[in-house]
């Protein structure tokens, strides 16, 4: 099962998408460290301009006495109760979102003549426009994300629609047509016009390729059918003759059932140099109940010189629409396989529904490498080491159909061969 892949165009809307997502998140961040780096710098130069001035004017008039306002408090370390307790024994320093009262302020905390000096600043009310400036930044950023991704939405779908409307034109293509050929907009993209370019020559040399194909098809078939029929006709015609010699009878017989083959196999490998779309219009409606007698008494004879016996076990009525020669060229040498791999015993050749045949042979049977073998020959497309035609080919057939050939077996215990004809 292939992965499933997502599209170019998500893939650059997600990249930018993040991108600027990441840049916001990023801006942001910068924007929250310097603001606590300047406000860090605001509140000591405050606290400390304002402590240097009291410290003046107690120097000028040492009777000099602090009144606190609702903003700012001076708390003498020189009585420890009078220090609130979240400052109490702290280091000197400036001191931020300190909660004295239940308000929250700013405080510096200085050693003065062995003893802390705190001032305090209420920050209440610009903690709460700074909360509000964070809302703001934070509606600007996601604001300012959301129409980024428009603009890049539309961007990029103006981008990468030429390519996807040359995909669909690509995917239209059909293998049983000439003169095909991908066309682009004249404002496409000098990209897309070298990819358009390479795919028009792809598909003119194809064309070429398939009508040498179709006729070395057509000159095949007629020049390998015309004397096989020229062959059988003869020996058909031999045979009628009274006079003829029992031994030269029985060679004339050979030579027709030979044609017969040889004309089965002249259809198969035809069949499978064609389109299976072209096979199904030229198919015919075959009563397998009626045919699979027909193909076993043609080949009774391979077991003349065999303790073998060809029974038929079960024949419901059943029908397929597929080209006559091509069931009888599978199913007969499906049989003749189990013919030649057995020695003695009974083949038995049952129909099952839908469409299935069925053919159990008391032979040599083979191995699972030697099965594995016949798949991976038709896999990679080669052909077998004996002659006639084999399993593999058979395989390749079925594949081409969309039928199904499956082959059970066990070494020196026979085998099971079950051709799925319904699709």
């Amino acid at each position: 099962m292939s992965p499933t892949r997502s599209g170019l165009r998500r893939r650059i809307l997600l990249g930018l998408f993040g991108y600027v997502v990441v840049l916001s998140v990023a801006v942001v961040v910068n924007g929250i460290i310097v603001n606590e780096h300047a406000e860090q710098l605001v509140w000591q130069t405050l606290l400390d301009s304002e402590m240097d001035h009291l410290l003046e004017l107690r120097a000028r008039d040492p009777s000099y006495r602090w009144t606190n306002t609702r903003n700012i408090s001076l708390y003498d370390g020189r009585d420890p109760q009078a220090v609130p307790a979240p400052l109490r024994g702290v280091a000197p320093g400036v001191y931020d979102e300190i909660i004295v009262d239940g308000v929250e302020r700013v405080a510096l905390v200085r050693e003065v003549d062995g003893s802390p000096l705190v001032l305090a600043l209420d920050i209440t009310d610009l903690e709460e426009r700074e909360f509000d400036m964070g809302l703001t930044m934070v509606g600007s950023a996601i604001t300012l994300i959301v129409l980024l991704g428009v603009a890049i939405a539309w961007s990029v779908n103006r981008l990468v629609r030429p390519l996807r409307d040359m995909a669909q034109s690509i995917a239209a293509l059909r293998p049983d047509q000439a003169g095909q050929r991908v066309h682009i907009p004249p404002s496409a993209s000098a990209e897309l016009v070298v990819i358009a370019d390479a795919l028009n020559d792809y598909l003119q040399r194809n064309d070429r390729f398939v009508e040498r194909e179709r006729v070395f098809i057509d000159s095949a078939s007629h020049e390998l059918r015309t004397p096989v029929a020229v062959i059988g006709g003869a020996a058909e015609i031999a045979l009628q003759q009274p006079q003829l010699p029992e031994a030269a009878r029985g060679q004339l017989t050979r030579i027709q059932r030979t044609t017969r083959e040889v004309e089965q196999l002249i259809s198969l490998l035809l069949v499978l140099a064609k389109d299976p779309a072209r096979l199904a219009r030229s198919s015919d409606h075959v009563a397998l109940d009626q045919l699979i007698p027909e193909i076993v008494e043609d080949h009774r004879h391979l077991t003349r010189d065999k303790d073998l016996q060809l029974d038929i076990v079960a024949l419901p009525s059943c029908e397929i629409l597929a080209p006559l020669p091509i069931v009888q060229a599978a199913i007969g040498n499906l049989l003749r396989n189990a013919i030649e791999h057995s020695d003695r015993g009974r083949i038995t050749i049952r129909l099952e529904t839908p469409a299935t045949v069925v053919i159990d042979d008391p032979g040599h049977g083979m191995t699972p490498e030697e099965i594995a073998q016949i798949y991976a020959r038709v896999a990679r497309g080669g052909g077998r080491d004996g002659g006639g035609i084999g399993l593999d080919l058979i395989s390749r057939l079925c594949e081409h159909l969309g039928w199904q050939l499956d082959i059970a077996s066990d070494e020196g215990h026979g085998t099971t061969t079950t051709l799925r004809m319904a699709t």
